[in-house]
């Protein structure tokens, strides 16, 4: 379904739990905003992850955005604000909980959910962005962060990954150089974190290449005193997590975070 008429890609799937004990109750609800390297990538690739989370009890709400280089920054943020504004109004509709949102997201989707929480939480960040919150910072109870991007100039643009995370950059933002581009930078939104962003749940691979952007957002939050959880691993285990490793969940390593991250949600949830 649509939650911007004027964007054909403004799209979202809801998924509900299947008890039915449960299923006719207000829920809490988790929108998933996906991966892809901003360029990339849909709301169906993390579906099955969004039904085993439904499952748990909660509604998800998977949503689409345009990627680039056909929308630059900050579109998704600014789409995301939408949608959110749409689940707020068709909260009966969708049997939402609506003191109860949570933000999520994977690589490229997290990026989003963590601007997408500082629109709401920081008034500053809205301004310097010129992007209107769609939800109460109150409905937000918190964000669930797998292996995203925090600080766009603190990225290592060496080897493959480098390379790719340059082509990335060049998409999203429109030109090669952002360094003297006040705007774009107000994509690196650790900046713009103060005591009012809400909790959330990080983790990354110990062989991510963005791993030290997880660490760093702990880090800023810790000094921010607010709360949050974190699944890191040991740096020398082998074979080493990668990139999105959490949707590995023949794994140990992938059915621990998703263990945590229930955990999260149903602690922030009450």
């Amino acid at each position: 379904m649509k939650y911007d008429n004027q964007s054909n890609d403004a799209l979202l799937d809801i998924y509900r739990p299947a008890n039915k004990k449960i299923s006719f109750k207000k829920l809490p609800i988790v929108v998933w905003i996906h991966g892809g390297g901003l360029i990339s990538g849909s709301k169906d690739q993390v579906s099955n992850y969004c039904k085993i989370i439904a499952g748990s009890g909660y509604i998800v709400a998977a949503i689409d955005y345009t990627i680039a280089p056909e929308a630059k920054y900050p579109t998704p943020v600014i789409q995301t604000q939408k949608a959110l504004k749409y689940l707020i109004e068709n909260a009966a509709k969708f049997g939402i909980d609506t003191s109860a949102f949570f933000l999520a997201g994977d690589s490229g989707g997290s990026m989003i959910a963590a601007a997408s929480a500082a629109v709401i939480s920081n008034p500053d960040y809205g301004n310097v962005t010129r992007i209107k919150p769609g939800l109460n910072l109150n409905n937000l109870r918190g964000l669930i962060l797998f292996c995203g991007i925090y600080d766009v100039n603190e990225l290592n643009l060496d080897g493959t990954f480098g390379s790719f995370m340059r082509t990335v950059l060049w998409s999203y933002f429109g030109k090669k150089d952002i360094s003297n581009d006040a705007y774009a930078r107000a994509a690196s939104v650790i900046h713009y974190i103060n005591n009012r962003f809400p909790k959330a749940f990080i983790s990354a691979g110990n062989n991510d290449p963005l791993l030290p952007q997880s660490t760093k957002l702990a880090e800023k939050m810790r000094a921010e005193g607010i709360e949050s959880d974190t699944l890191f691993f040991d740096a020398n285990r082998t074979p080493g997590l990668g990139h999105e490793y959490q949707f590995a969940l023949e794994t140990a390593e992938g059915k621990q975070a998703l263990l945590r991250c229930l955990n999260f949600l149903s602690m922030a949830s009450n």
